[in-house]
């Protein structure tokens, strides 16, 4: 079998495929601190026979909790003398240009940490001035005396020339062996000095606490007698082993949330849907994405704890195009200071949860108001859920102070969380020149089969999609990616007087670096393919667009075809394509893919019942507009392809519910996915 395992805020997922195609899953509960004794109990829970186990594939949060929750190590920064303040400079770019009271970020490293040595080579990588190593002698004193855990060392141009800073980190090595080092060029060969430096700050920042969750849990996997391949799901939508993972784990700062988007990808290719924009409800956060063509976008201006009103933190990393917003099934409901209603970011999490957990939690979330209006069961917990309690959590926190009772309270909690969602899957397609009506909506995770019928009747999208397994698809995503690394060079060139050979002699380059990458993974030259990008812009501008450009050597001939597909693809982003530009390329990016051996899903067996006696019960659900209706409710567990359910309708499984709205239609397709006509 083939296993995957991924940690969310609340729930920690397992799925695994057997030989012969078939599906398994299971859920357990997120265990912070400790996050691999999460994976341990799902994979216990799951009776998994270690000897069967031929890979692994994890997604961890490990390091975009160290992120936001500031809780990574102690970091030093090497640089050029002059350049100290990068991080505190930053960008002059304000995200809310007439706020007052706006605060630059705060740097992670500290300026009295942040040191400079001597050394300098110029744009196109010649030397200028010597390393030197006396003054990172010096560094390196310093910071030990300051007890720093982790050091990054970033020089002007290093992208071009990265000598002077594999000088100073095999220096370091010597002087210090125990220190984690990140040297910039190890992370990021991108012009733009802030970014290039964040980005090596951060990794540096994270690194030991990566590794150190890395080594425990592969030692406790180990020690369960799994000793298969091991792998990491990246940023990027790809794997890469646990030992690289170690080195650049900035890499795995979107870990789990991109293995869905990867998932729902491939799942439409599956059914022939090649328009998807993925929509993933976990308990903490709602993450989505555009799938267009099949193809997964992927981008390098991602950053963390970007609002409207804070520019964040910019980490020069390929990371899968992905929209996020604090609103899950345990996003707390509160009233803010203007007496408006508010749904999220602050989350109850795992612990102690929503109040039906009967953890301790006393705030109202979305899976409470859920359970008020009817849309979930409290016969579909792990607990005893006291009804009573979560009335009162809503009614004394919302109803009341607006004179509701606790089930309009609990309606105006799902319509403004449903809001809220609306906004990021708008951000992800008609923010970007797409039109929702022309793709299918593929819902996940735990909330996301419960709130996708609400959302695709807004966005007028005709045809949803939730998958078998849908509260542990990212998980199942895992297993439907290869191996994935991308180099990504600064490469200034002007395609109208371009050389040629230069280009296509820089691509032969890459393509070798990715041979011998993979080749250390295991991973045979045969097995190994590409994708071909180039960033590019036209003369005079500052920002680029990221270009699948065709997988063929440059030539005078066939030059053309790279700038149409410039012209295309800036005109899907900003509306307009300027012919008589010139054109430029900044940066190259290969993607290099390791295939992986995968075991198809095979098609889903018909259950021995009818549709009649895959009925659970028949409850009162609130809907928008039409109110309080009787709604049958099914077992999903007991439908058969080719049964077709009209709304108001509810489909349970043991960890999500579907609710189709009136008017709309579910069918249960061959592979058992819930396929659900809108009627829009």
């Amino acid at each position: 079998m083939r296993v995957a395992t991924d940690i969310g805020g609340t729930f920690t997922d397992l799925v695994y495929i057997e030989e012969d195609g078939t599906l398994c899953v299971n859920k357990s509960h997120t265990t912070p601190p400790n996050y691999e004794q999460g994976v341990l109990d799902v994979i216990e829970k799951s009776n998994v026979d270690p000897e069967a186990v031929r890979d692994l594939i994890h997604g961890t949060t490990v390091v975009i909790n160290a992120l936001t929750e500031r809780k990574g190590a102690k970091t030093g920064l090497i640089t050029t003398k002059g350049f100290r303040d990068t991080l505190e400079i930053g960008r002059g770019n304000r995200p809310d240009l007439f706020n007052f009271n706006f605060k630059k970020p705060v740097p992670f490293v500290p300026r009295y940490l942040r040191l400079e040595v001597e050394e300098r080579t110029d744009y196109q990588g010649n030397e200028l001035v010597l390393l030197n190593e006396d003054d990172v002698r010096r560094c390196v004193e310093i910071f030990k005396k300051e007890g720093v855990e982790a050091i990054a060392i970033v020089y002007l141009h290093s992208y071009v020339n990265e000598s002077h800073e594999i000088q100073t980190e095999n220096l370091i090595a010597k002087l210090w062996p125990e220190i984690a080092v990140t040297a910039s060029y190890s992370v990021s060969k991108e012009w733009r000095e802030y970014e290039r430096t964040n980005t090596a700050v951060l990794n540096s920042y994270v690194k030991p606490s990566a590794g150190k969750y890395i080594d425990k849990l592969f030692e406790q996997l180990e020690k369960k007698n799994i000793r298969c391949p091991k792998y990491i799901m990246q940023s990027n939508g790809g794997t890469t082993t646990f030992e690289k993972a170690k080195e650049v784990p900035i890499n795995m700062v979107e870990s789990g949330p991109v293995a869905g988007i990867y998932g729902a990808a491939m799942l439409g290719k599956m059914l022939g849907e090649e328009k998807i924009i993925a929509f993933d409800i976990g308990g903490t956060t709602a993450k989505c994405a555009l799938v267009d063509g099949g193809e997964v976008k992927t981008t390098t201006e991602y950053k963390i704890e970007k609002t409207g009103r804070f520019p964040g933190y910019p980490i020069r990393v390929p990371v899968v195009d992905i929209v996020e917003i604090g609103n899950g099934g345990g996003s707390i409901a509160w009233i803010d200071n203007t007496n408006s209603l508010r749904v999220g970011p602050e989350s109850a999490g795992a612990l102690p949860g929503p109040v039906a957990y009967q953890k301790g939690g006393t705030k109202p979330t979305t899976t409470d108001a859920n359970l008020v209006v009817g849309r979930l069961s409290r016969k579909n917990f792990d607990m005893e859920v006291d009804m009573d309690k979560v009335r009162f959590a809503i009614q004394d926190t919302i109803g009341t102070p607006y004179g509701l009772n606790a089930e309009e309270a609990a309606m105006g909690i799902i319509r403004v969380a449903n809001s809220n969602m609306l906004n990021a899957l708008k951000l992800v397609s008609v923010r970007k020149g797409y039109d929702p009506r022309d793709f299918s909506l593929v819902a996940f995770g735990g909330g996301g089969p419960m709130h996708a019928a609400a959302l695709a009747k807004e966005l007028n999208i005709k045809k949803i999609i939730i998958p078998i397994a849908a509260s542990v698809f990212s998980a199942w995503g895992m297993l439907m990616t290869d191996l994935r690394a991308d180099d990504i060079q600064t490469f200034r060139v002007n395609l109208n007087n371009a050389d040629y050979d230069s280009i296509n002699s820089k691509w032969r380059e890459m393509e070798e670096k990715a041979f011998r990458d993979n080749a250390e993974k295991g991973i045979g030259k045969e097995n190994v393919y590409f994708i071909y990008y180039m960033d590019m812009r036209y003369e005079g501008q500052d920002h680029t667009v990221k270009v699948k450009v065709p997988a063929e050597d440059m030539s005078a001939e066939n030059k053309g075809l790279f700038i149409e597909a410039f012209h295309k693809e800036h005109e899907q982003n900003y509306s307009f394509r300027l012919e008589d530009s010139g054109v430029e390329i900044v940066n190259m990016h290969l993607a290099s893919f390791g295939r992986v051996e995968k075991t198809p899903i095979k098609e889903m067996e018909a259950q021995p019942y009818t549709l009649e006696e895959s009925i659970l019960e028949v409850r009162p659900v609130i809907f928008e507009e039409e109110g309080r209706l009787d709604t049958i409710v099914y077992s999903r567990e007991k439908l058969s392809p080719g049964m077709t359910i009209s709304g108001p309708a509810v489909i349970e499984e043991v960890s999500a519910s579907t609710v189709v709205y009136p008017g709309m239609t579910a069918l249960i397709d061959k592979y058992g996915d819930i396929i659900i006509e809108t009627g829009v």
